[in-house]
Formats: structure tokens, sequence, C-alpha cells
């Protein structure tokens, strides 16, 4: 069989399509997998590094202001647009695929949009509590719209095309590890806080005194990853007056490489609320302090939030009302509360969907085998 896996742009999208095509992989070896991205970085790193082809057509989204340069902007996704629909036509034609999944990303809609067109088997996975604007328009036309959440099904034009499945995850989310060496001395709960490769401007100005607060109280060890602007972070910290940082108790990287063992390791995790991060706390039952951006379009992060929220597994904390002091206050409290952090971890875990690549294939090869010839 032949599999047409798109995907594009974040992290958030490829890497529920590579456990995607992971599961298919393993199950039937002799399968061909193609990826279709939109010619950023993110895709032509991570898809080559996993051992997959992959064909970059260049696609867009729309600017929702009315400046000047939001007007080129969608002058120009208009015309990528018009390209990326006779390029997916094409290479259609070409791989004839058996099924396409997509996994979000603007240019899940051209090439969803043609598949389906051709009548080959379509699904589109949302990750997200709310669909983007690309599930949306997609959602009518798939075969099947696959989710992360239950409960939402109203949300989409034919509700009786969706179907829960969870968000899959990286491989190492779901394998036991070892976590010595990243937690330090026993006595000591373990914080990992992170805000995304660019590092959130914003969360980082606050970092510092939280930073500070804690080497002053000795209060736990914890990880902070910077992202982009592990810079200023420094320079504010010693404008604070901390010239000595030290692991485990301040164990400041710009990014976490090795972030399953570090999260598995972790007591309590405070990060951003995007789809791909709810799914590896559910995933792992982490006890979390959620910090939605404000912005991501259609209030997408603190809808994911609410479910952890809602569910009992996590704090959520407006960003306009979070100051250092009052991050440190709270996570303090919470870790001298094991009661409650255990049933945070708890009610985590209820959210998880166990195998969620492999519910999907299944759903995909269901599909397949029932679905009308394509037309050719």
């Amino acid at each position: 069989m032949k599999f047409l896996l798109v995907c594009g742009g974040t992290a958030g999208h490829i890497n529920p399509a590579l456990s995607i095509a992971s599961e298919i992989r393993n199950r039937m070896p002799e399968s061909e997998i193609l990826f279709a991205g939109a010619d950023r970085e993110m895709e032509k790193r991570l898809i080559p590094e996993a051992g997959y082809d992959l064909v970059n057509i260049k696609m867009s989204g729309l600017s929702r202001g009315f400046r000047l340069k939001d007007i080129v902007h969608n002058i120009k996704t208009v015309w990528n647009t018009i390209a990326a629909n006779r390029k997916s036509k094409a290479l259609l034609k070409r791989f004839k695929p058996d099924a396409v999944i997509g996994t979000g990303g603007y240019i899940c809609y051209p090439v969803l949009k043609k598949a389906a067109g051709m009548r080959i088997p379509t699904f589109i996975h949302e990750s997200n509590a709310y669909p983007g604007l690309t599930v949306k328009m997609l959602s009518p036309i798939v075969n099947k719209v696959l989710v992360a959440f239950k409960g939402h099904e109203n949300m989409y034009k034919k509700p009786e095309n969706v179907v829960h499945t969870g968000t899959p995850v990286r491989s190492e989310f779901n394998e036991p590890a070892e976590a010595d060496g990243i937690t330090g001395p026993k006595d000591k709960q373990l914080v990992v806080t992170f805000w995304g490769s660019l590092g959130a401007e914003r969360m980082n100005e606050m970092m510092p005194e939280f930073i500070k607060a804690n080497l002053e109280n000795n209060c736990f060890n914890h990880i902070h990853a910077t992202g982009s602007s592990s810079d200023q972070l420094k320079k504010r910290l010693h404008d604070l007056g901390v010239t000595v940082i030290n692991p485990p108790a301040a164990d400041i990287r710009d990014y976490i490489d090795d972030m399953p063992t570090v999260m598995k390791a972790a007591d309590l995790v405070l990060c951003r609320a995007g789809g791909i991060t709810i799914a590896e706390l559910i995933a792992l039952g982490k006890p979390a302090i959620l910090i939605p951006s404000q912005y991501v379009p259609d209030n997408i992060q603190p809808a994911n939030a609410r479910q952890l929220q809602n569910a009992g597994g996590a704090l959520v904390i407006p960003e306009k009302e979070c100051t250092g002091e009052t991050l440190y206050k709270t996570v303090a409290a919470l870790l001298a509360d094991r009661d409650k952090l255990n049933s945070m971890a708890l009610a985590q875990k209820s959210l998880s969907v166990p195998n969620a690549a492999s519910r999907i294939v299944d759903i995909v090869l269901r599909q397949c085998r029932n679905d009308e010839p394509k037309v050719e």
C-alpha cells in the first residue's frame, strides 16, 4: 500500500505524522510512505532525519490584518494556493496513494481537497480542542476527522465522521525511562519549565525572579529551557544579583534535547498549551501549570488548557496574571501538597488514549478496505 502523510509548519503537526508513519512502517514494512510539506524548515529537517522521503509544495496561510503587508501577504497566499492545487493534483496522480492523512498545517488543504475529489480515502487529525481553519474547511469533505478530545463533535459540519483517537506522541513518551542524573538529590522535587523554541519573550522576562526566589529558598530542583532568548534571561539574572547558577537547583539550557527523559523525571511541568505538549503531558500523566499563549489564532491554547483544568490535571494561569513571584509561590505551594500532585497525575492519565497511532492506522485501513475504488 501507499500512504501520503501531509503536515507542515510546526513540530506539533509533524510529530504526530511521524508517529503514524512509524506505526505503518512497523505493521507493513513493504508499504511506501511519502510526506508532503509546505517547504518550511521544520519539516525539511525532522522528516528526512526520521528516514522518510519528502515533497515540498509551497503554501502559506491568510493574514487576518488589514495593513498593507497583510494585504500583500494574502495576495501571495492566493497565488501559492493556485499553484499548490496544481502541484497537489500532479503529486497524487504520480504517487497514487491508497490513503492521504493530514495532521495539520496549511498544506493539508490543497492536498486533501484534491485527494477527496479523486475519491482517495482522506483523513485529517486535529490535536487541539477546537478545530483550526484548515480542519474546519476540510471536515465536510474528508472521510474521517480524527480528534484529540471527546465531546466536541458538534463543532464539525459532519459530527458522524468525527472519531476520538487521541494524539499520537513519540514512542519515547510511552516507554519507561530511568531518570538517574536528571533529578539531582533525591530529597528534592524537580520542576521543568519551557515556553517553546522561541522562548516566549514575556515569560522569559519573569523567569529570572522565579529562579532567584528558588535559589534563595532552596525549594526544588529546576530545569528551564530559554529557547532563543537565553542571553536576555542570563543578563536579567545578573542584574538581579544572581551570579552563580548551578544545576540541579538551576539548570538553564537553551533547549531541552532529551525532552521525554526530562519530562518523565519532572514532578511538575510549567509550559504553554499547544496540542502536542498537551498530548505529551497526558501520555506521561504529569501535573502541570499551563500558561496558554495569547498569540495563537482562535484562542486554541486556552481551549486546550481548559480540557486539562476541567479534568483536574492542570492549573491554568492567564499570562497577564503571571509574575515571577506569583509563579514561584504557586509552584512551592503545589509541590508541598503531595496528595494534590498525585490526584493531578491520575486526572491527566484519565485523558490519555493509549496507542493513538495504532487506532488511527486501524481506522485508515478499515476505510481503505470498505471505500469505493479510486478514480484514476
